[in-house]
């Protein structure tokens, strides 16, 4: 769908949201066009970002959604890109919102993060319906693990979008899922649901959703939710391979890992895949599930490992990448590697500043030492490294289902060294959120074998694998 909404005023050309921009009609058109299209996630989106560049390359907007497109990667190489653009927008006559946008994303440029949320904040207040700043700082909420605010930028947007709006339900998909990262579980599935029943095709707010049921342990319902709205989401957005790897953790909590790992080799991780380091962060976090499942894969990690190889000599620039990485080169066995990877964060934060240097020192150095640690079967020191700081991994981005992967590792080494008191209190803690937890059930049935306790570890993997059975059954229903 096209919306064609601009409009020609006395001030100026004014886009679909009513706010002013620098440029032609036709070029603001196009940017509409292409904004619409960035919304849905749609691969569209790509080719006509090459039509703005030809197009409408004196637009200042045009370098703004470029340049936040380059950043978005979370990649090092694309920072070059948008520094580009910065540089060039600097050259341009722009108004007062096209400045704001200048500035923030000089900000992000220089590593200020945070910085760069804020001046969107600040943006949005003045310019509520911007939504490629809604959207932009939606996404930066989500890289610093910023829940509250992934939850109250939307909420403060939202009101100034028309309900005839064609775009507002795309806006409650994001709402969706900041109110399921904030725990506000029952209201983050009535928006991801309304946005779906405005656009079947919102792949945010399908992840939404997905997350939802994941935090809930919901696997049936989440198996059939999303094997229903394959068609949906499944192929023609820049979000699918995140929304398969949600069906396929699914799959994994159905102990289906054949199924599991069908959905690897097909959507997450293969020849053809691009070396995205956020499709690649996704491949990484499921493979080390199997791992801690003490599940074959084969020789995944390796091909993983060759494609982090590519990416891991840059300056660092997102610790949320660099632990991912280090999963990989682990899970290969490629432990001088991931040993090289270590070192390297250490000498960066000699130096560095900003807000991935924060991260760094906080979160990924440490969560970094604990892979490593881990498979080097050093497991008191996975438990020091992340015991310290698992209740502020968020402070180094990810959602809550993400990170989950460090503290399934936290658990599984608190196990192996023989702190039962620390892992029972952890499963406790699992199993009070999720009481349906497979991994959980399979986790107490290991501490009350170390215990020496046989009857109750024969119940708890008796609950397991009731839950187990009725999971399975929902994925072979599901044909999985």
């Amino acid at each position: 769908m096209t919306i064609t909404m601009t409009t020609n005023t006395s001030n100026g050309t004014i886009d679909q949201h009513g706010n002013r921009m620098t440029g032609t009609a036709d070029a603001v058109a196009l940017y509409d066009q292409t904004l619409d299209r960035l919304l849905r996630y749609d691969v569209a989106v790509l080719g006509l970002a090459e039509r703005l560049m030809t197009e409408a390359a004196d637009a200042p907007m045009t370098s703004v959604l470029l340049a936040y497109l380059s950043l978005s990667s979370t990649d090092a190489a694309d920072v070059a890109v948008a520094r580009d653009f910065v540089a060039a927008l600097q050259t341009m006559p722009t108004n007062e919102r096209e400045s704001m946008h200048t500035t923030a994303l000089a900000a992000w440029c220089d590593g200020d993060w945070v910085g760069a949320s804020k001046r969107l904040d600040d943006l949005l207040q003045v310019y509520p319906t911007d939504l490629l700043a809604l959207m932009v700082g939606h996404q930066l909420d989500f890289f610093l693990g910023d829940n509250l605010n992934l939850r109250d930028r939307v909420g403060r947007t939202l009101p100034s979008i028309e309900a005839s709006h064609p775009h507002r339900g795309l806006v409650l998909g994001m709402q969706a899922f900041g109110l399921e990262e904030a725990g506000s579980y029952h209201q983050a599935e009535q928006a991801g649901l309304a946005a779906l029943a405005a656009n079947a095709d919102d792949v945010w707010a399908v992840h939404a959703v997905a997350h939802v049921m994941e935090m809930q342990g919901r696997v049936e319902d989440g198996i059939r939710f999303m094997t229903d709205r394959t068609s949906d989401w499944g192929s023609g957005n820049l979000f699918s391979v995140h929304n398969w790897w949600h069906l396929g953790i699914y799959c994994l909590e159905a102990g289906r890992h054949d199924a599991a790992l069908g959905i690897y080799d097909r959507e997450i991780h293969h020849s053809g895949s691009s070396s995205v380091p956020l499709e690649m962060l996704d491949a990484s976090a499921m493979l080390w599930r199997f791992r801690l499942d003490g599940a074959e894969t084969g020789g995944r990690f390796d091909a993983l490992a060759d494609s982090w190889a590519t990416k891991v000599a840059d300056e660092p620039w997102y610790a949320f990448n660099d632990v991912h990485a280090a999963m990989a080169l682990v899970g290969a066995g490629r432990l001088a590697e991931a040993r090289t990877l270590v070192a390297r964060l250490d000498s960066y934060l000699d130096t560095a500043g900003g807000t991935n240097a924060s991260m760094t020192a906080e979160v990924g150095l440490p969560a970094s030492r604990a892979i490593l640690a881990h498979g080097e079967g050093r497991w008191a020191d996975v438990v020091a490294e992340l015991a310290p700081i698992r209740r502020r991994l968020h402070h180094f981005g990810g959602s809550h289902a993400q990170r989950d992967a460090l503290q399934r590792t936290l658990l599984d080494a608190s196990i192996r060294v023989g702190d039962l008191p620390r892992a029972q209190s952890l499963i406790n803690e699992r199993l009070a959120l999720r009481p349906t937890s497979v991994f959980g059930w399979v986790q107490q049935e290991r501490v009350h074998t170390a215990n020496g306790n046989g009857a109750a570890a024969a119940a708890a993997r008796a609950t397991g694998m009731l839950h187990l059975d009725r999971f399975a059954t929902a994925a072979k229903k599901a044909a999985l």
